[in-house]
């Protein structure tokens, strides 16, 4: 798992029975993630070659703990971008150890119309960009200043109510202890992700270069699982439904949606009666006209994935008696180190 870079990864595995890692290997599925160091101005310099660097030492390690050839991989929102740039870059050399990729909430095409294109003029766009570079990191405080000001208004006077005219304490929820838990971005991957954004260019093939590579998404052709969020004001799931026609138009994707907002969506555990998603048929351009022939569902995108990746997933093995393997020794116990840096 390819968690975003702006948020610490334990959201998917906040508690028992509201963790996807829980759900996932509960399912027989072996399952790894990554966990980002929190950046300070040292690591200003960390950009997408830097990550996908990591992301691919990351396989190299899977693989030779599980003694597999391959993976399945799953990139959630800027993981997910991030992903997209790591498969376009071992496509571009070859490299076709990803079998199986999936994508939360995840948004690549920045044409489609979203609250996020509030803070798109290139004025505001050059003055973050000056920001982060002379702080050398965007600083979790400034991220959570511009989520919170994309927030539509049933995310906000619901809150100022309760908190400021009735004086109640906000309830205690797992979610938002983990929203109050900020990261930082690097200034330079900062500044990568800007253009992603005012250029669009992971829609145009050779737009950005990876590790001396073109990042082209039509060269991606593993079977791939989309997800978008029916009530998700940050990544609207039509732009998130894009992600099935930018990789090879020849390969398997499948695109489900759920009914609920970003994180919600993500956090979405098995046994929630108001649970429902959409299933439908092999994606096409049109969004809606997908959406007009899908099936609402009870349950959620977890037992979904796990079904897909059960069958991508070869015949089962017997679990492994010791976690990692002699060249890759368990370090620190879950959640590790990195979550507790500030």
């Amino acid at each position: 798992m390819f968690p975003p870079q702006i948020n610490r990864y334990y959201f998917m595995d906040l508690a028992p029975k509201r963790s996807f890692i829980e759900h996932a290997v509960g399912r027989g599925i072996q399952f790894f993630t990554i966990s980002w160091r929190n950046p300070t101005a040292e690591q200003s310099d960390w950009d997408l070659d830097t990550y996908v660097t990591t992301c691919l030492h990351a396989i190299d390690a899977v693989c030779e703990i599980t003694g597999s050839d391959d993976v399945a991989t799953l990139g959630l929102c800027a993981g997910g971008i991030t992903m997209s740039t790591l498969l376009a870059t071992m496509a571009a050399r070859g490299d076709d150890r990803v079998k199986a990729a999936a994508f939360g909430v995840t948004l690549l095409d920045f044409d489609v119309p979203a609250p996020l294109g509030m803070l798109s003029s290139r004025r505001l766009l050059r003055a973050a960009r000056k920001e982060s570079s002379k702080k050398g990191v965007l600083e979790g405080e400034s991220l959570a200043k511009i989520f919170a000001w994309l927030r539509p208004n049933d995310l906000v006077w619901n809150y100022w109510v309760n908190n400021y005219l009735m004086g109640n304490d906000p309830p205690t929820f797992d979610i938002l202890a983990w929203n109050s838990d900020s990261t930082r971005m690097p200034g330079a991957l900062h500044a990568q992700f800007l253009k992603v954004f005012e250029d669009n260019v992971l829609t145009k093939p050779g737009g950005i270069t990876v590790l001396g590579e073109p990042v082209d998404l039509s060269r991606i052709t593993c079977d791939t699982y989309v997800t978008g969020a029916l009530t998700d004001h940050l990544t609207p799931w039509q732009g998130c439904y894009r992600t099935t026609q930018l990789v090879d138009p020849d390969s398997d994707s499948t695109f489900v949606l759920s009914s609920s907002g970003h994180i919600a969506s993500l956090v979405n555990p098995p046994g929630n009666p108001k649970a429902r998603m959409f299933t439908g048929p092999r994606p096409g351009p049109d969004p809606l006209e997908w959406r007009a022939a899908a099936t609402e569902r009870v349950g959620t995108w977890w037992e979904h994935w796990a079904e897909w990746m059960i069958a991508r997933g070869g015949p089962e093995k017997r679990a492994p008696a010791q976690l990692g393997s002699r060249r890759h020794r368990p370090g620190d116990p879950a959640p590790g180190q990195y979550v507790h840096g500030r």
